[in-house]
């Protein structure tokens, strides 16, 4: 499963392939209550047909119109602003006066999307200049923690897996989770000692390594952009792996289990000094309770509890699976989380 930005990548050299004319649409800025966040993007074809998004609709519909009506008229990027009046905000669905601002880049061969893409193919987080002025673009690797800006009239945007993820274990849980976390633009590695369960794994996209998980997440070097998930059920391998994650810059480190299982494991894991601060990090039963019985119920679940401390969502506003009340097959979903 590919992120929405990155299909919109894709079909815009597919488009170029073919012959065909195409522009890419990106949000740089924007004010109020906005849809869609800075950096999202959007590609439209000559014919109107459309890829990704940059509003909850409207604003599609007008770039669209525009197409349909005039073709691709731009030789050089554009930059554009919707909602600026209290008219505007109502016709194109923008709520309490909120203003976007586009940049439209006319794609062609010299776009080096293709290029872009085979970089984005080997792992590789890259940024992408283009000078507003001449349409002239410049590739190169991106810095950690590189953001989308303008600077002296040239658009940088950032493109590749911003966000790591480790899960340890290769079970069919494993698979829901790293399916949709890559599709959240997350680089996914899927760790397993163990053969049986590394055997028919062909998800793509995904690492598959054969390792112990604490050498992995040692080697990974943690940073505060990744996050790690234990679901072996199998303290061999799931402890000494959130042991050291816990020690390290990680946002989000989370463990399945019961609320039991949780209670054995971290008074496992004080064995290996780690802190009461340390161990307060550790997110288990994993995952917020939405009443998930099956393993995808039980990938969303996960996600969306990482997303919510990744946005730092504040603890009150949000119900972990280690904190729900207890309500008829509640303490059954626990288990399986």
């Amino acid at each position: 499963m590919d992120s929405i930005d990155l299909e919109v990548l894709k079909t815009s050299a597919a488009w170029l392939d073919a012959g065909r004319r195409c522009q890419l649409v990106t949000v740089i800025k924007t004010w109020g209550s906005s849809p869609r966040p800075i950096g999202a993007t959007l590609a439209v074809c000559e014919d109107g047909q459309v890829v990704g998004s940059v509003s909850g609709g409207c604003i599609e519909d007008d770039l669209i119109a525009a197409v349909r009506d005039k073709g691709i008229e731009l030789t050089r990027p554009r930059v554009v602003s919707y909602g600026i009046s209290a008219d505007e905000a109502h016709r194109f669905g923008l709520p309490c006066g909120g203003t976007i601002e586009l940049a439209i880049e006319p794609l062609s061969h010299d776009s080096r999307i293709a290029e872009l893409l085979e970089r984005l193919g080997q792992g590789e987080l890259v940024e992408r200049s283009v000078d507003v002025q001449t349409g002239a673009v410049c590739l190169r690797r991106a810095a950690a923690g590189a953001v989308q800006r303008i600077e002296d009239g040239v658009l940088h945007t950032v493109h590749g897996p911003r966000w790591r993820l480790y899960i340890i274990g290769a079970g069919p849980l494993s698979r829901f989770l790293a399916q949709v976390a890559a599709g959240m633009d997350y680089r996914v590695t899927v760790c397993d000692p163990r053969e049986e369960y590394r055997s028919g794994w062909n998800l793509s996209g995904v690492e598959l390594v054969h390792a112990m998980p604490d050498d992995l997440v040692i080697q990974a070097r943690l940073d505060a952009r990744s996050a790690v998930v234990a679901l072996t059920h199998d303290p061999k391998l799931d402890d000494l792996a959130l042991m050291e994650a816990l020690k390290s810059e990680a946002f989000y480190v989370g463990a399945i289990g019961s609320r039991l299982n949780n209670s054995k494991r971290r008074e496992r894991l004080k064995l290996f000094d780690l802190t009461d601060e340390q161990l307060a990090r550790l997110h288990g039963p994993i995952g917020l309770y939405i009443g998930s019985k099956t393993p995808a119920e039980i990938a969303i679940s996960i996600l969306a509890e990482l997303t919510a401390v990744k946005n730092a969502v504040p603890a009150a506003m949000l119900v972990p699976h280690a904190a729900a009340v207890e309500a008829p097959g509640a303490e059954a979903c626990a288990r399986a989380a």
